[in-house]
């Protein structure tokens, strides 16, 4: 399949990171989101992430500005959806709103057109469902930051042709990602694993077994892991966290996946990590030298 015109729907972290990254690899892409001070946010924040590659050598500025100039913004999905080969969902991890999205790509997309969620935890078979044609839906799961990132976590439902399959393989490969295909259950591989250790790790500090530093340099030191399961939990979000606990705790229907009393703590008084400014760590001075938050001192 010959894919002309890549659509990412959702103009924030994943979803500008998802455009760059197919940018860069030459596609034609359109970021659509209904917030046009949020695509504005999201040029800028491509642009300068894009910068970063320069400095570190691995583009040119000629690359760069062809990146740029392959991205086109837009608040206008029926005006979009039905000239698209390839529709990418990135909007938040909530059911409700995600449904809007895909019953408007279900309306007005091509008979061709294959879509993707970049959903890390609801079940594709469900949201393929909403789309009118779940044979040519499937989860792509995008790792955070997307350019750096080389994993792309390939989700089949239980109505997902093979075709599909097999073309979002090679649309993976194309971009320098490394795809492994995995099957519809609750939090797929990377988050049903990932989770799980993180709670454990606010669990572990929640109990006093030891501080924020000592976990994550244990975790560090010990077992290889580039980041502490603490500063990885601020850096995906703990909101997010939260959001996917609960959903593997629901379905799966094990004490294992429920969400600990101190992180459902921080996500009501908006500790969220980074993008509060202040999680177990704070970021409020120097977001890349962050200290341990005060409350845990």
């Amino acid at each position: 399949m010959t894919f002309n015109r890549i659509t990412v729907v959702g103009a924030g972290t994943m979803g500008n990171g998802i455009a760059h990254v197919f940018a860069q690899y030459g596609f034609n892409v359109t970021l659509c989101d209904p917030n046009q001070a949020q695509l504005d946010l999201a040029l800028e924040t491509i642009s300068k992430n894009l910068d970063r590659q320069l400095q570190k050598g691995k583009l040119t500025q000629e690359s760069k500005a062809a990146s740029l100039n392959n991205i086109e913004i837009s608040t206008q999905p029926k005006l979009i959806f039905p000239h698209s080969d390839m529709i990418i969902e990135a909007v938040p991890e909530n059911m409700s709103i995600k449904r809007e999205v895909f019953e408007q790509i279900g309306k007005y997309k091509s008979k061709h057109c294959l879509v993707a969620s970049n959903t890390s935890s609801l079940s594709i078979t469900a949201l393929g469902a909403m789309t009118q044609t779940p044979e040519q839906f499937i989860g792509m799961h995008f790792m955070n930051p997307v350019p750096v990132m080389p994993l792309v976590e390939v989700i089949v439902g239980h109505r997902t042709a093979q075709k599909t399959v097999d073309a979002v393989v090679a649309l993976s490969q194309k971009i320098n990602k490394k795809p492994f295909i995995v099957n519809d259950y609750p939090g797929f591989v990377a988050n049903r694993i990932a989770l799980p250790m993180i709670n454990e790790a606010i669990e572990a500090l929640e109990l006093g077994v030891g501080g924020v530093l000592e976990i994550d340099q244990i975790m560090k030191l010990g077992m290889g892991h580039p980041m502490g399961p603490l500063q990885l939990a601020d850096f995906i979000g703990l909101d997010v966290c939260l959001a996917i606990l609960e959903i593997l705790h629901k379905e799966l229907g094990k004490d294992k996946y429920a969400p600990s009393i101190l992180l459902r703590k921080m996500v009501l008084a908006q500790h969220l990590g980074r993008k509060s400014g202040i999680g177990f760590y704070d970021y409020q001075s120097d977001i890349k030298n962050p200290t341990i938050a005060p409350q845990f001192t």
